[in-house]
């Protein structure tokens, strides 16, 4: 069974910053597209963020283009999500998994990671 374990959230100004990483369990990561999705309150998991087994192709969501940089290392199972010039609309709880759009389906939900964007 796959676990996801994300950190790196915490409570950020308005145009701070924070990195977001995510640890996987899964013996082939670099087989798997990843991506970073985000749920903010009372709405739907969106994704925002993803990249290939190889990290050389990627791509954002509009709103975070710009601002937020995906990146992987193979070699310890993990992805990370760069926030920067951080939104109060960025608010939400981050999460990592398999791109559900490549894959079809999800490995079981981490936790996920708030991250709180106030003054």
């Amino acid at each position: 069974q796959v676990q996801i374990v994300e950190s790196g959230g915490g409570l950020v100004q308005p145009g701070g910053s924070l990195r977001l990483s995510c640890t996987v369990s899964t013996t082939i990561f670099s087989a798997y597209y990843m991506g970073w999705y985000r749920q903010p309150p009372g709405k739907e998991r969106e994704l925002v963020a993803s990249l290939t087994g190889g990290g050389s192709s990627i791509w954002y969501e509009d709103s975070v283009k710009g601002r937020f940089t995906i990146s992987r290392d193979n070699a310890k199972n993990t992805v990370y999500l760069q926030l920067n010039s951080l939104k109060p609309e960025d608010t939400a709880v981050y999460y990592c998994n398999r791109n559900l759009r490549v894959h079809g389906t999800a490995w079981d939900w981490g936790q996920g990671t708030q991250v709180t964007v106030s003054s």
